[in-house]
């Protein structure tokens, strides 16, 4: 049977007509995602995004489906894409109204998940939208914590750059749960193996009384003082001991060597900072685009004081360029050793030469001068186990090679006693096999060498040993005194101002 044109028509309109003859938008769609293998509902929504399809996600996108729909467990499908690394879908979600740092289940935002996920790429890339690093979990964890916690050592590299503030924390909980890999990352980015918690432990005593002998042997490797006391007096050793780790405590508790009561010069101390610098290896590589990049060091040099150094001022951005969308760009991150300090925008800084503080070195010795009546002086030795000694000008330091010059009580101002002037008590030494002399004052543990920072020239890659009172100059001329010289950052003052600047510790590769 032959149809008409006419016939065609009115055949048209009357499956326009009747319900049963035509298919709404909804059901067009609903066809297209089961043509893709999904169904309209919260799981395929998730299974969608966990595949990183895209297209599948646009399908439902078209079908209104909301975007800001949760899971059982209060998830999000950002926090299913951060889990899976699937950048495409997160991409996708940010694009459409999520927030780079909505919270999900435990409070825990999608960088977080990345980071329990050990999802390093994922982390990356939240870290380039903007996520914010300060954020905390139900459990009162940061995403820095919580990559030490779980011990997911790439995400500890790409956020440690990101939570300076943070590291010495992280690294006495690295020491806690015996994470050596973690360990090694946070060091290099900049933590201090002197941290301290309230009750004045170490990482090192931490690490000793949990028992965690690899932390311990990587801890003393990279210079954490084994004769340092806590608040109550006790060793790394004598807290191994008490919690039942016996062939930790062996470990650490050796005689006294000789070089731990020994003086040590600017010289010695420079040459074993520049080759802890050195063993960490060189730098990540910035991303093109960066000015991230430091020139190779020509050497290095001892002592700061009377160099001239470059006067441009290092601006450096340490994971690449922000992306283009400004919604969601990465908040720069800086070298603060530049005239971007961290100090209020409304204060008055001043531009400094682009140095870079990577490594610190104190050395405390087993001794603590306790007072001086008359000719005599008293001394508390730790090593071997605690004990006092008198002892009086020409005496030998027992265990030691460190004879006693003079003693003294003597007016002074210092931090110890809050810079109003006092009475201290004063030993002098000399090295018996070097020469090299040192005093020893009370309140403050003996030690074998000023505090001191290797710093370095980022404009060329020069090396400098810096420690407090010296003074250099930039290469226009202008005068810069080193202030202070502390386990976490260096304080610079310059001269004719008296304005003073903070850089902080980088670490061999931060």
């Amino acid at each position: 049977m032959k149809m008409n044109l006419f016939g065609t028509v009115s055949l048209a309109l009357l499956c326009v007509a009747l319900p049963g003859c035509r298919k709404s938008g909804s059901e067009i769609l609903k066809s297209d995602l089961g043509d893709a293998g999904y169904q309209l509902t919260v799981e395929d929504w998730f299974r969608a995004t966990r595949q990183n399809d895209v297209a599948a996600l646009k399908k439902f996108g078209s079908a209104k489906f909301p975007v800001d729909t949760k899971d059982g467990a209060g998830d999000l499908a950002l926090h299913a894409a951060a889990a899976v690394g699937a950048q495409g879908s997160a991409d996708y979600l940010l694009d459409h109204g999520l927030a780079v740092d909505v919270r999900g289940a435990m409070g825990r935002t999608p960088l977080m998940v990345a980071v329990m996920a050990d999802q390093t790429e994922m982390v990356k890339w939240f870290l380039r939208q903007g996520a914010d690093v300060g954020m905390k979990d139900e459990e009162e964890f940061k995403p820095l914590m919580l990559a030490v916690r779980e011990g997911k050592a790439g995400s500890v590299m790409e956020l440690a750059p990101y939570d300076r503030g943070d590291l010495d924390s992280a690294l006495l909980l690295a020491a806690l749960v015996g994470r050596t890999d973690v360990i090694d990352t946070l060091t290099n980015f900049g933590a201090s193996v002197y941290a301290r918690m309230e009750d004045g432990r170490t990482p090192l005593m931490v690490a000793a009384e949990n028992g965690h002998g690899p932390a311990v042997k990587l801890l003393l490797d990279l210079g954490s003082s084994r004769l340092s006391t806590n608040h109550d007096g006790k060793m790394a050793s004598e807290l191994a001991v008490a919690a039942g780790h016996a062939e930790v405590a062996a470990m650490i508790s050796q005689g006294p060597l000789p070089f731990e009561f020994a003086l040590e010069s600017p010289e010695e101390v420079a040459k074993g900072m520049d080759a802890f610098v050195d063993a960490a290896g060189p730098a990540p590589q910035a991303e093109a685009g960066t000015a991230g990049d430091v020139a190779k060091r020509s050497g290095v040099s001892v002592p700061i004081e009377g160099e001239t150094l470059s006067p441009a001022v290092a601006t450096q951005e340490f994971v690449g360029s922000p992306l283009p969308r400004a919604k969601r760009a990465a908040p720069e991150v800086t070298d603060a050793s530049s005239s971007a300090t961290t100090a209020p925008a409304s204060a008055a800084v001043f531009p400094m030469p682009p140095l870079v503080m990577r490594h610190y070195r104190e050395s405390e010795l087993p001794i603590s001068v306790q007072t001086v009546t008359g000719d005599e002086a008293t001394v508390s030795i730790t090593a071997g186990g605690p004990r006092i000694a008198k002892v009086r000008a020409g005496d030998v330091i027992p265990g030691s090679k460190l004879q006693v010059v003079r003693v003294q009580r003597r007016m002074e101002s210092s931090k110890v006693n809050l810079d109003v002037p006092a009475e201290i008590s004063v030993v002098e030494v000399r090295d018996g096999a070097s020469g090299r002399k040192r005093e020893w004052i009370s309140g403050v543990l003996a030690s074998s060498h000023d505090p001191v920072a290797l710093v370095e020239d980022a404009a060329t890659g020069r090396r400098y040993v810096a420690s407090p009172g010296q003074r250099f100059k930039a290469a226009d001329g202008t005068e810069y005194l080193i202030s202070d010289v502390r386990p976490t950052q260096m304080v610079i003052q310059e001269v004719a101002s008296g304005m003073v600047q903070t850089i902080p510790l980088r670490g061999p590769r931060g």
